[in-house]
């Protein structure tokens, strides 16, 4: 495994993640450190959700089921997350811009 490769995806996820608690409402903005601990969150969650149902409801997979998925472990995260706010709207509006950024700057690890 490439750990720098991992790393600066992180790093990019983190940075996404503070634009999109700058932007949305119902997302609260985080500390570069809080978001960075949010991404690696939201990268556990969603390997755990794939292990255990299969690609096909994978967080990373494209599509409606992908796209929920993706809603429900950024709304999970804040349970984890010290300062982390979502709402469900929040949640939804976040999967969606992320996962408008991650066409062009891939975020997930591969």
């Amino acid at each position: 495994m490439d750990w720098m490769g991992a790393v600066i995806r992180f790093i990019v996820s983190a940075l996404v993640l503070m634009l999109v608690g700058f932007l949305l409402p119902g997302f609260r903005a985080l500390s570069f450190f809080h978001a960075l601990f949010a991404a690696v969150v939201i990268a556990v969650l969603g390997w755990v959700v794939e292990s255990l149902m299969g690609k096909a409801i994978s967080p990373y997979s494209r599509g409606v089921v992908g796209f929920l998925v993706s809603a429900v472990i950024i709304w999970a995260a804040q349970f984890v997350v010290p300062g982390m706010e979502v709402s469900v709207l929040g949640a939804l509006l976040a999967a969606f811009v992320i996962g408008i950024i991650d066409l062009f700057v891939p975020t997930t690890l591969r």
